[in-house]
C-alpha cells in the first residue's frame, strides 16, 4: 500500500478507524472524509503515528445531505490526481424516522445515498486510477426486500429494518456498479464486518441503542471486524474481484433479494432520479 491513496468515509470511529490505523502502518495515505472535527482531529493524530511522514488529510461534510456529498466529492477530485481505494464506510441507525433537507429518510440518505453519490460524482478519478471500490454493507440485510413504492419508508418505520434495508441497497449498488462499470479499471465490492463491538447504535435513541448495547455484549472486537476491509484494499488476492460480497476476507452469498439484477437496477435508476446525476 506504500505510495496509495485511500479515501474513506466513517474512519473515525470503529472498524473504519481501525482500517484506517492498519492501511497507514502499511504506508498508505488516507483520505479522510468526516463530519465531526474533534473525532477528525483524534484520528489523524493516530495516523500519524501509525503512517509517519505521510500527508495524511481530513474533508469535512455532512453526508446526509445531497449538497455537501457532491460538493466534498469535488473538493477530493480537486485535491488528490489519484484515487487507489474508495471505502464508502459510514453508517448509522435511528431509532425514530428522520426526513433530511432533500426529503430522503435519513438511514437511506447516510448510508446508501452517499455511497452512491461519492462514488458517481469521483468517476473520472476511480476509472484513471484502476480505483478498488469497497462499500461497507452487513447480514443485516437479511430478510430485507426493497419497497420501491417506499424507499423512503414513510408508511411504516423500525430502525432496525430500515438500517437492514440499506445494507440491501449497498450489496444491490455493488453489484450494479461492477455491471454498470465493466470493462473500466474500476473494481467493486461489498462486505459483512461481522456484528462489532463499536459506538455504532449507541446514539439511535430510545429502546434501540439499548438492545444495541446488550446485543454488542457478545459483538466481536473492532479490530477483528476492520480485517475484511484492509483485506479488500490491500490484497492482491481479490485484484480481479468485481461485484461479490465478502465475509472473513472470503466471498459469501447474499440472500436472493439481494442478488435480483431487476431491483439492482431499479435502485441505481431510482438513485439517480433521487440524486438528480447519472453515469
Amino acid at each position: 500500500m506504500r505510495g496509495k491513496t485511500v479515501v474513506i468515509t466513517g474512519a473515525t470511529s470503529g472498524i473504519g478507524e481501525v482500517a484506517a490505523e492498519r492501511l497507514a502502518g502499511m504506508g498508505a495515505r488516507l483520505v479522510l472524509v468526516a463530519r465531526d472535527k474533534a473525532r477528525a482531529e483524534h484520528t489523524l493524530a493516530r495516523l500519524r503515528q501509525a503512517g509517519p511522514g505521510v500527508a495524511h488529510t481530513v474533508h469535512y461534510a455532512d453526508l446526509s445531505r445531497l449538497a455537501e456529498m457532491r460538493r466534498v466529492a469535488r473538493d477530493i477530485a480537486a485535491a488528490e490526481p489519484r484515487i487507489d481505494v474508495l471505502m464508502n464506510n459510514a453508517g448509522a441507525m435511528f431509532s425514530s424516522r428522520q426526513v433530511t433537507e432533500d426529503g430522503l429518510e435519513r438511514t437511506f440518505a447516510l448510508n446508501h445515498m452517499s455511497y452512491f453519490v461519492m462514488t458517481l460524482a469521483l468517476r473520472d478519478r476511480l476509472v484513471a486510477s484502476a480505483t478498488r471500490v469497497i462499500n461497507t454493507a452487513s447480514d443485516a440485510h437479511k430478510g430485507r426486500k426493497l419497497d420501491f413504492t417506499d424507499l423512503q419508508s414513510a408508511r411504516a418505520y423500525s430502525g432496525f429494518d430500515v438500517y437492514g434495508r440499506s445494507k440491501l441497497c449497498n450489496i444491490l449498488f455493488t453489484s450494479e456498479l461492477a455491471r454498470r462499470w465493466a470493462g473500466t479499471t474500476v473494481t467493486a465490492n461489498s462486505l459483512h464486518p461481522g456484528f462489532v463491538a463499536t459506538r455504532f447504535g449507541d446514539e439511535s435513541g430510545g429502546m434501540l441503542s439499548r438492545a444495541v448495547r446488550v446485543a454488542k455484549l457478545g459483538a466481536i472486537s473492532p479490530e477483528k471486524g476492520a480485517e475484511t476491509l484492509v483485506y479488500l484494499a490491500s490484497s492482491a488476492d481479490v485484484a480481479g474481484s468485481n461485484g461479490l460480497y465478502f465475509y472473513k476476507s472470503r466471498p459469501a452469498t447474499p440472500t436472493p433479494e439481494a442478488r435480483d439484477p431487476d431491483s439492482a437496477r431499479r435502485l441505481w435508476e431510482e438513485s439517480e432520479k433521487l440524486a438528480k446525476m447519472t453515469n
